[in-house]
């Protein structure tokens, strides 16, 4: 036993080297990167500068806005009261532009949603002829942008005196051939062919299938792509402009032109402070809609990167 302990090689640790800005064990930290993160802060200040804008624009007055720095407060703060009088302004017609743009975004983008889930589900679990061809026609209306089809859906729809309506609006947004791409790829990985086909050995139904297994597994890719579909719908401004005539049906993307493009007419009043008021308004459903999905839109996104 001695001889034992004498022999045996007796190691030395050596003292180990440590990168910069990372521990070892398991609160391991990964290396900083200063150039990364001057890059990451220059992104964030002008993503967030024009914000910051907005809402200092939103507190002054119609003079104090125009005679005073744009990026800071001056004069009386005034949010409420601009607040107020937006939602007035003109018997409150902004007001109606609000609730005419979430009815195109409820009906529009939910059913664009819903159409893209359908569609993609089935073309991701189903064979049938003609599969590949429906691939080519998809990739190929996602290569077009929407602003190409403006006119010719104008021209088609003034036929079918639909012009100056709600389905004006409604109709076009219906179609999300990205979403539908989407959801087409999503579910190829995200629901396994086996728990399908076990599901109906069991006497399942393939509306009981889709509904009690797969939209379940399916939500992640929803919620991307009902946020892709609203914050579109919510933005689309070129199809109302050529689409409405009538200011009731406008949503608050024209209307809020309308408003800016008021100075610049014969006894126009500018109404700056409102428009930008009114500008901040619009964007708040926006970050509510971001801030409640943001879970599910983060794990929609990487879904499908890391196979198992």
């Amino acid at each position: 036993m001695a001889n034992a302990t004498m022999t045996a090689p007796q190691r030395t640790l050596a003292p180990s080297k440590r990168t910069p800005g990372r521990r070892i064990g398991a609160g391991m930290v990964r290396p900083k990167s200063i150039p990364l993160t001057v890059i990451m802060a220059i992104l964030v200040i002008y993503s967030l500068l024009p914000l910051f804008w907005l809402f200092v624009g939103s507190t002054k007055t119609q003079s104090e806005l125009l005679n005073s720095f744009g990026l800071w407060f001056s004069g009386p703060f005034s949010l409420f009261d601009n607040i107020a009088q937006t939602l007035t302004y003109d018997n409150g017609v902004f007001v109606r532009w609000l609730l005419n743009t979430l009815l195109y975004v409820v009906v529009g983008a939910g059913g664009a949603t819903f159409l893209a889930l359908l569609g993609g589900y089935g073309l991701a679990k189903f064979t049938f002829p003609g599969k590949k061809a429906v691939f080519a026609v998809v990739l190929g209306a996602v290569a077009i942008p929407g602003t190409a089809l403006a006119v010719p859906t104008f021209l088609m729809f003034s036929q079918m005196h639909l012009t100056n309506t709600p389905w004006a609006i409604i109709l076009p947004s219906l179609i999300s051939p990205f979403g539908l791409y989407l959801i087409w790829t999503y579910a190829q990985d995200a629901i396994p062919s086996e728990l399908l086909e076990a599901a109906r050995m069991d006497g399942a139904g393939e509306f009981r299938t889709f509904f009690t297994i797969s939209l379940r597994l399916l939500t992640p890719g929803l919620i991307t792509v009902l946020l892709f579909t609203l914050v579109a719908t919510w933005n689309n401004y070129f199809l109302p402009l050529i689409m409405l005539s009538e200011p009731t049906w406008y949503p608050l993307t024209v209307g809020l032109n309308q408003w800016n493009q008021q100075a610049q007419t014969v006894g126009g009043q500018p109404i700056y402070n409102l428009v930008i008021t009114g500008s901040l308004l619009t964007i708040v459903p926006i970050v509510v809609a971001f801030l409640f999905l943001q879970r599910y839109w983060q794990s929609g996104l990487a879904a499908g990167s890391v196979k198992a």
